[in-house]
């Protein structure tokens, strides 16, 4: 398995494997899909943005994605961010999420940010401990403020330290 910068040509492939987060898990509190042509214009204004969109890719196909973005519009929360990490639905357990994260915080890291965030909808114990396993640590969880599939859902938020700086 390969990490690397997602391109043009891998737009497809995240199409399916985000369409198939919204159509049958509570990861995404989303109900709309998306076609490639979507996750090309996203990838092409993240990169714009100077920001990272990373596929892992197994015997030339993509088998998972994730990127981060900023956490909050505003200028006093630059230094943190929000990511997500997707892994193909049939080839999860393997170590590809790991790997994603792992190199995404290096990315974060290399940019000089402080502060990177998740929000996993609760009852998600995999992604929990994933996420756990790399030092983040959960720091809130908010009930019932999400909605899918006809059931109130948690919002837990993990956040990892990137850095050891005491000021900005």
């Amino acid at each position: 398995m390969i990490i690397r910068p997602a391109l043009p040509a891998d737009a497809a492939a995240l199409a399916e494997i985000y369409n198939h987060a919204v159509l049958n898990t509570v990861a995404l509190l989303m109900n709309d899909t998306v076609d490639a042509a979507n996750r090309a214009a996203w990838m092409e204004a993240r990169q714009a943005d100077g920001l990272p969109v990373l596929v892992a890719e197994e015997d030339e196909q993509v088998i998972g994605y994730t990127s981060y973005g900023p956490w909050r519009p505003f200028h006093g929360f630059c230094d943190t961010v929000e990511h997500s990490v997707y892994v193909r639905h049939d080839l999860r357990g393997r170590g590809t999420g790991h790997q994603l994260l792992a190199a995404l915080i290096d990315h974060a890291r290399a940019a000089g940010l402080h502060v990177m965030i998740a929000a996993v909808t609760a009852g998600n114990d995999a992604s929990i401990k994933l996420h756990e396993r790399h030092g983040f640590e959960i720091t809130a969880r908010m009930p019932q403020v999400g909605q899918k599939f006809g059931q109130w859902l948690d919002l837990i938020f993990l956040q990892l330290r990137l850095d050891a700086r005491d000021a900005p």
